[in-house]
């Protein structure tokens, strides 16, 4: 899907907005963070603007290298950034787009239909956050090159050599400043999997990523001619399809390009991701609106017409024609308005009709084609809406009561005195026994303790009403305080930190992953906004004299041993579970505010399919997927205990 360009694409098309003088104040403004996540984003920014060159029609390969000094160099085949004097600001477009703010090709000049960027100051916000940046840019036979550090220029542009007629392109390379960032190391993984997504989305478009620092080589080429139906594709990689071919449709209403791949598996969770201009919008908007509305209108058109739904039936939920449903919903648009500094959320009312339309007609006109196909999505909503009725149900008896009706937190439960929910966590404990010395343990006035008996059901495996009838899970719905699913309110969280306590173990990080799987699934918000913690018990007792010391891994124990001295006297305990420890050591080493470890858990939006996918290969019920994911991860495990 290409658009088509205007005729001019020089100088005097690079606008000007304002000047560059914040950004190095106030860097989180402008990427968000300082911390890992801002880092990765400077690099996305400069993709960015290549990705925009090939959405235009003018590129078709773009390499991104992790260079051994943990810099990062960009190269592309586009046209390049012009390098004629810009007549606004009397300096070369090139300059401009670098040391400018708000200044780009992107902004009614004519330069570009549709871009992707943050808000189209990607170039000057890097170069300002940059220790130092470079820009080769191949030019009519001739490469031209200037230098900036800190966003100022080190010299004026000039011409390095002659090269090609054919060469054509962008070429950029910078290190990020170590005095601004929190850490300056990349990580191949993240870098992989935005790239990965980018070319999903531009069909046709060659990616290459390099990691060229020593001993961590390596390179991966991503280039999808299917586009968005080989990303629904790799949705449902570790799943079962319900249907051999994925459905794609495109089309073009209000000035809108529309592009929808959807297919159904047998999992119970729906995976529909929305994109505009390439840019992920985890929070929706008017594309995704649109799209619901279209495919739970039509299926349920299709299913009274053809008889599916008896007329004493009530119609089916969007919830249940979007269970088990991988989807990509692309859009470009001229000018996309986003709610929110951080584009999460689209806002343009025409993108709503066009999605709509353009999925209606070709989703009727899919279902009359292919009507086997369409009695499996039909099927199995009506069991999806037969499991939800029954989960409304089930809901209702474990929707907490009002302070008027009285308590109704499980009986189980020995929850804390104080009643601010700040103040307060909740360790979830496996086992009666490690329960019982926790409860002991514990500072009564702020700490909650919910023991749970054995593993909680795998909700990856379950549909909503087997979820509500699980004891276990009930009880920590209830805890909680929160709701779970369409019912989920933060605003009611009882408990700051939620903290999951298992043994060191496998057994122990199976119940962890369970339980997991259960909050990502249905309480995604909790892990989001850092309430989710996993509690880090020691693996080694180490006494010696009445003295005793405790290991959290391999590693601190030997340290500890190298310092008191290793001989006869030392009395090394293993601990294989939590209950091997008394109320007293439970405190000491994993419950006291003052000394515990405690990992939280985090996610961020941009990561949200490959999390998906990654709960879906440990969690689901392909056998294949989950022996490659262990195959390939094996190297990374620690402190593995199977006896």
């Amino acid at each position: 899907m290409v658009f088509t360009m205007s005729a001019e694409y020089g100088a005097d098309q690079i606008q000007i907005l304002e000047g560059l003088e914040a950004v190095r104040k106030r860097p989180g403004m402008y990427i968000g963070s300082t911390s890992s996540r801002g880092l990765h984003h400077l690099v996305y920014e400069i993709v960015d603007n290549s990705v925009d060159e090939a959405l235009a029609g003018f590129c078709t390969q773009i390499q991104v290298f992790i260079n051994a000094d943990n810099s990062i160099t960009v190269i592309d085949n586009g046209r390049g950034i012009p390098v004629g004097i810009n007549h606004k600001a009397g300096l070369p477009a090139v300059e401009v787009v670098f040391t400018v703010l708000h200044a780009g090709g992107k902004f009614g000049g004519g330069g570009y239909k549709v871009s992707g960027g943050l808000h189209g100051v990607g170039a000057s916000v890097v170069n300002a956050l940059s220790d130092w940046l470079e820009v080769e840019i191949a030019h009519e036979g001739k490469i031209y090159k200037q230098r900036y550090e800190r966003g100022k220029v080190c010299y004026a542009l000039r011409e390095e050599r002659e090269c090609g007629d054919d060469k054509i392109g962008t070429k950029v390379t910078f290190k990020p400043d170590a005095t601004i960032f929190e850490e300056t190391i990349f990580e191949y993984d993240i870098l992989k999997t935005r790239l990965r997504e980018t070319a999903f989305l531009t069909k046709g478009l060659k990616i290459i990523l390099s990691d060229l620092r020593p001993g961590l080589e390596q390179e991966k080429t991503f280039h999808y001619e299917g586009g968005i139906k080989e990303f629904v594709q790799y949705l449902n990689k570790s799943k079962e399809a319900l249907y051999p071919d994925v459905m794609y449709f495109e089309g073009k209403k209000n000035n809108v390009l529309v592009e929808v791949a959807m297919q159904h598996n047998d999992s119970y969770n729906e995976s529909v991701y929305s994109f505009v201009n390439n840019i992920n919008t985890p929070e929706g908007g008017t594309h995704l609106v649109g799209f619901r509305n279209a495919i739970t209108k039509t299926f349920n058109d299709y299913a009274r017409g053809a008889k599916l739904l008896k007329d004493s039936e009530p119609n089916l939920t969007g919830d249940d024609i979007r269970e088990g449903l991988a989807a990509i919903i692309s859009v470009k648009i001229e000018d996309p308005q986003f709610e929110g500094q951080t584009k999460q959320k689209l806002g343009n009312s025409e993108a709503r009709g066009a999605v709509d339309n353009v999925v209606s007609e070709q989703l009727t006109y899919f279902l009359e084609q292919n009507p086997s196909v369409a009695k499996i999505i039909c099927e199995k909503s009506i069991l999806a809406q037969r499991a939800r009725e029954a989960a409304r149900k089930a809901r209702d008896l474990t929707r907490r009561k009002t302070a008027l009706e009285g308590s109704t937190l499980p009986g189980k439960l020995a929850d804390c005195s104080d009643k601010d929910p700040k103040n307060c966590e909740i360790y979830i404990v496996e086992g009666d026994s490690a329960g019982g010395s926790a409860k002991t343990a514990r500072s009564r006035a702020t700490q909650a303790i919910l023991p749970l008996r054995g593993k909680i059901l795998n909700v990856e495996k379950a549909r909503l009403d087997k979820i509500y009838a699980n004891a276990e899970i009930r009880a920590m719905i209830t805890a909680f305080g929160t709701g779970i699913h369409e019912d989920f309110d933060i605003s009611k969280l009882r408990y700051d930190k939620i903290i999951i306590m298992t043994d060191a173990d496998v057994d122990g990080a199976h119940i962890a992953t369970l339980m997991l799987t259960f909050i990502y699934r249905f309480m995604p918000e909790l892990i989001k906004q850092g309430h989710v913690y996993l509690a880090k018990p020691p693996l080694y007792k180490l006494e010696r004299n009445k003295q005793v010391w405790y290991a959290y891994s391999d590693d601190e124990l030997d340290k500890i041993l190298a310092e008191v001295g290793r001989d006869q006297n030392n009395k090394i305990q293993r601990y294989k579970g939590l209950g091997e420890m008394d109320a007293e050591q439970l405190w000491d080493t994993t419950m006291d505010p003052e000394k515990r470890i405690l990992l939280r858990v985090n996610m961020n939006d941009d990561d949200e399919s490959e999390i998906d996918i990654t709960f879906n290969t440990l969690m689901g019920d392909k056998v294949e997927p989950r022996r490659i994911f262990i195959e390939e991860n094996a190297k990374f495990v620690k402190n593995l205990d199977i006896s």
